[in-house]
């Protein structure tokens, strides 16, 4: 397949621009026999939806992540970023706390001024299909890859008794968004029946379409200081928005679904109604570990050139902030519990114990990324390829590195200089 170059036109919603390639399903259950069901609707509530956002105003950076392991996460409640812009005369504050943001920056960056930490996915199709951005790190927890679900009392112990069953799938209905939830079931899928010697063919897959609007319900645009505080509207470790596919298969729609590995794994376990027969986490294959992870790090090629000192604000407190949930992991632990879809302090713990908080574009965590970005292209969920190493902007850490290493330097030099009064006082 010929490769596509990625334009550089600037930002612009159109139906055309976010209608994958895979045409939205039908607002019922559709199935097909070895593929997976395709139909015609979208949903009106989000057609031909605009994106709101502030003026543009480069002495501000809005910051957004996703609810996974970063240090972004951390940071939310430490302040560490803030500080390093309050430095230089800028203020930082989070996408959503300015009414004027709806939640569509987080996913179509269709703000100048925006600095996004979250799943690749979205990330990569902006940089495909939407506008150029920078990759400045990213963060990857190399153990969640994927289960297969199935339901506790259900004759079905391994991949090949599904053979002949019904896999679910969901599909977003909006159409301005990435459908990250299906590029990430699809691939998980389809990794765990390879890895036992089947394909696509050898199940049904089922298409769960849902309206994924909540972004646009009145008492979600509240204006929130914190991405903590959005959970104080929603138990996000129980609220089943969030598990779309679990009713469907506890309700008997289908035999099978994708979850993630340890995350909404555990708390689906706990529930006893429903078991893994399948863990993309236990094989030592590192490419079978992208699931919408490495977390990523990107800003716009407008920030990166006309502002690079905003850049290096950023990446300077992620390294702080990095270094220190790496000495402190339970710490850590304890503020990302409150974020994350790990079952509590202790499961987080787990989950991110040999993670580097570190945000870095290290060969393997470009390698990770480009097999999803492949995946994505293959499967028409972006329309143009591009080279995941020339996306990588590793200068902006570099510097941040530096210009932390000689503040540390200066800070040392200062506490051994002693004046004269000092030095006659000793």
């Amino acid at each position: 397949m010929k490769t596509k170059k990625a334009t550089n036109s600037k930002f612009t919603i159109s139906r055309r621009s976010f209608v994958q390639s895979a045409a939205v399903v039908t607002a019922g259950l559709a199935a097909t026999s070895g593929g997976i069901a395709m139909a015609q609707q979208v949903n009106t509530e989000t057609e031909g939806k605009t994106g709101g956002t502030v003026p543009l105003d480069w002495k501000e950076v809005y910051y957004t992540n996703c609810p996974l392991v970063s240090a972004s996460n951390v940071d939310q409640e430490l302040g560490w970023t803030r500080e390093e812009y309050k430095k230089i005369g800028v203020k930082y504050a989070y996408l959503r706390s300015r009414k004027e943001n709806d939640w569509y920056p987080h996913y179509i960056h269709n703000l100048d001024n925006l600095i996004r930490f979250g799943g690749m996915f979205p990330a990569v199709h902006v940089q495909a299909d939407i506008r150029r951005t920078r990759l400045l790190g990213a963060t990857h927890v190399p153990e969640e890859g994927g289960c297969m679900m199935v339901r506790a009392d259900d004759d079905i112990f391994k991949m090949s008794d599904l053979k002949g069953k019904r896999i679910g799938i969901t599909k977003s209905l909006n159409t301005i968004k990435n459908d990250w939830w299906r590029i990430q079931e699809e691939q998980g899928i389809e990794l765990m029946l390879k890895m036992n010697g089947m394909t696509t063919k050898d199940v049904k897959m089922v298409d769960f379409p849902y309206p994924d609007d909540w972004y646009d319900k009145p008492e979600m645009l509240v204006p929130i200081e914190n991405p903590s505080e959005l959970w104080l509207k929603r138990n996000h470790k129980t609220d089943l928005a969030f598990r779309p596919l679990e009713t469907g298969l506890l309700e008997g729609k289908v035999d099978a679904i994708y979850t993630q590995s340890k995350v909404f794994q555990h708390l689906q376990e706990d529930t006893g109604e429903l078991r893994a027969i399948e863990d993309l986490s236990r094989y030592p294959d590192w490419s079978l570990q992208v699931a919408n992870i490495p977390a990523t790090i990107t800003c716009t090629n407008e920030m990166a050139e006309q502002h690079p000192e905003l850049v290096v604000a950023f990446m300077k407190g992620m390294i702080r902030v990095g270094r220190w949930s790496n000495e402190y992991k339970r710490a850590a632990a304890s503020i990302l519990d409150r974020q994350t879809f790990y079952r509590d302090v202790e499961d987080t713990y787990q989950g991110i114990k040999d993670v580097d908080m570190v945000p870095n574009l290290s060969s393997l965590n470009i390698a990770s990324i480009e097999v999803g970005k492949d995946f994505m292209f293959r499967k028409g969920y972006i329309k143009n390829d591009f080279s995941v190493e020339q996306w990588a902007a590793p200068e902006f850490f570099e510097k941040a590195a530096m210009e932390l290493l000689n503040e540390a330097i200066e800070k040392k030099k200062q506490q051994k200089i002693f004046t004269p009064n000092q030095l006659r006082m000793g």
